[in-house]
């Protein structure tokens, strides 16, 4: 991929194509509002 679009250095986080963050998703009928609670009452990576 680096070498078909050489632009997208602008885009890497030291290399990755991704950030060093976390996914959340859902496979089940939760609403939106009971999966931002869940998200928001989770520790913080320090």
């Amino acid at each position: 991929m680096r070498k078909d679009y050489p632009e997208i250095h602008r885009y890497l986080w030291k290399g990755a194509l991704w950030s060093p963050s976390y996914f959340a998703g859902s496979c089940g009928e939760a609403s939106l509002e009971i999966l931002t609670k869940y998200i928001e009452q989770q520790n913080r990576p320090k």
